[in-house]
């Protein structure tokens, strides 16, 4: 770091100091997994916990199991935007106290990804640019903190008379995808919408609200639960006709989360939760239902709870690991490259899967920081192995959705290889087809960037996404890897034989090496190596590999099969 470099950290430090001290406002400053740095005075007086006994943990351990806005303001700050909206917090007492609460990027520091400002405030107090309290400024709609009160009133009055209530959770399915390639504006656009048709399908007796982000609830007095289907029903129907913004058609769809008074719960916050959780159990269906709660679906989110805690633990504790599966040239079955595959190493339950824990990260927000352990650890891994003698390899790291869209990606991944003094050559970023899509112009700016350090690019799992070699064309990639199911049905399936020849044979004329993955049998080498495959990857060859293993692999130099 230089001199400006210093005096740029040194300033901010003292700005940041400033703001904390002199304010009469909750803050709390915090890094970018949202761990606690500092808190102000304010802060503890209202949380009543000492700022020595919330240092270097995570917010949101402040907030109860299933809390409702925990999963909305981890994916806002993975992706780098700013976040606002009403949560319950447990005080240092045991108590519990509802806040507003408002997460703001502030200047990223040169040392850190990102630091994050948070400042709590009652929910009385909501205000929003219009100047109404109680109401979003952009969809017109009651808030959420009026939304909590119309939720209690009408659950005292269904208590009085012995009615039933339904609380209705309804998410927009993939609507980040909207924001990322539409832009924002097009995105609120299709909120206000979206407000517009929701309203639409229900009673003037009965309150609709827009919670936060793509998020809205409604609440009703019912009959039976018959009622709450008849709405749901309402509700996919005015939102399955597309939307039209600037002269193009915006296609939704949404997922929506029941749960009834009294049978799931007595009171607003254990509704909201049970609510929360049938909408994301049908999100992880597919979406474009609707879902009521069921017990099992709470059991299930206290085990996601809990994965969720355990993964942020393992970041802190080092329990991640990285194995290593070869890519062999199929001309001399040579080691040439590998792939970085994480696991964990979680006590007591010995090696966990990928499949198991990523998808609750990446929910939780949490697989950026994954992902920048396996991406520095691969290079200090890589340049580790270079500095022994061993055959140049190039080690090809995967790169999510949300890792890409962070601003603060070329800085990591400079930094990863400053730090471990590998090359940058030994390096391959792997992204995926669907990132391609959206804005293109910003896509292509990034991959040119790191093109021109000597990175390589590769697209992961071709075929199985929206774009065709010629469309690919027109990115700085180096690298397609055929997804494996081309591959697993070469043998019985003379087609699939002939779709993986065709696309090897373009890809060769595009100039672009071509990695087959998932060989798993000699059948299959055998065809790709008629058809001039360049590289591939499966268990014909070898399993994933902790780091000891593949150095064995690396000593020899080749592999014919299952790893001999």
């Amino acid at each position: 770091m230089d001199s400006t470099d210093k005096l740029y950290e040194l300033v901010l430090s003292s700005s940041l100091d400033m703001i904390l001290s002199s304010s009469r406002d909750p803050l709390a400053l915090c890094d970018e997994q949202l761990c606690f740095r500092q808190i102000n005075l304010p802060f503890t007086q209202l949380t009543r916990h000492l700022p020595d006994a919330l240092r270097g943990k995570p917010f949101l351990q402040l907030t109860p199991d299933g809390a409702v806005g925990c999963v909305e303001m981890e994916q806002a700050a993975q992706q780098g935007r700013d976040w606002q909206g009403v949560m319950q917090l447990r005080r240092g007492d045991g108590r519990l106290l509802s806040a507003r609460v408002e997460l703001k990027r502030i200047a990223p520091n040169l040392s850190h990804s990102a630091l994050w400002l948070l400042w709590l405030l009652p929910p009385e107090t909501e205000q929003n640019p219009t100047g109404n309290i109680q109401h979003d400024s952009l969809t017109g709609l009651p808030n959420r903190a009026l939304f909590l009160d119309r939720v209690d009133q009408a659950l005292i009055a269904a208590a009085r008379v012995k009615k039933s209530v339904a609380l209705l959770l309804i998410g927009v399915d993939r609507f980040v995808l909207i924001n990322d390639g539409l832009g924002r504006e097009v995105g609120d656009l299709v909120l206000k919408e979206i407000g517009q048709r929701l309203s639409a399908t229900i009673r003037r007796s009965d309150t609709l609200a827009r919670l936060d982000g793509d998020m809205f609830g409604a609440v009703m007095q019912i009959a039976s639960t018959g009622d709450s289907v008849l709405v749901a029903e309402k509700i996919l129907h005015a939102l399955g006709r597309p939307i039209r913004v600037d002269k193009r058609d915006v296609t939704i769809s949404v997922s929506i989360g029941i749960s009834i008074f009294p049978e799931d719960g007595g009171e607003c916050q254990r509704l909201l939760s049970h609510a929360e959780s049938a909408m994301r159990h049908q999100k992880k269906q597919g979406g474009n239902h609707y879902q009521f709660f069921a017990a099992e679906m709470n059991q299930a989110a206290k085990t996601r709870i809990e994965m969720e805690r355990g993964i942020r633990q393992a970041l802190i504790s080092g329990e991640f690991v990285v194995y290593y599966q070869p890519k062999v040239s199929l001309g001399d079955n040579a080691v040439v490259g590998a792939e970085a595959l994480v696991r964990w190493q979680r006590p007591g339950m010995g090696l966990i899967p990928p499949g198991d824990f990523i998808p609750v990260a990446e929910e939780a927000g949490l697989v950026g920081g994954i992902g920048d352990f396996v991406l520095r650890r691969s290079c200090q891994q890589a340049a580790e192995w270079l500095g022994k003698g061993y055959r140049p390899l190039r080690i090809s790291v995967n790169v999510t959705a949300s890792q890409f869209r962070d601003p603060q990606l070329l800085h990591k991944v400079e930094q990863a290889l400053a730090d471990s003094g590998l090359p940058p050559q030994y390096l391959e970023l792997e992204i995926t087809e669907s990132m391609l899509v959206g804005n293109v112009e910003e896509v292509i700016r990034k991959l040119t960037t790191f093109r021109d350090m000597g990175i390589h690019i590769s697209i992961d799992d071709f075929g199985t996404g929206y774009s065709s070699l010629s469309y690919l064309s027109r990115f700085p990639i180096t690298t397609l890897k055929i997804d494996r199911a081309f591959i697993q049905d070469m043998v019985g399936n003379p087609k699939m034989a002939e779709i993986t020849n065709a696309i090897i044979g373009l890809s060769r004329g595009l100039g672009l090496e071509v990695v087959a993955e998932g060989a798993e049998s000699l059948e299959h080498i055998d065809i790709l190596r008629g058809q001039s495959c360049d590289l591939v990857q499966g268990f014909f060859y070898s399993r994933p590999l902790p780091p000891d293993e593949f150095e064995r692999i690396l000593s020899r130099g080749f592999l014919y099969d299952n790893g001999t």
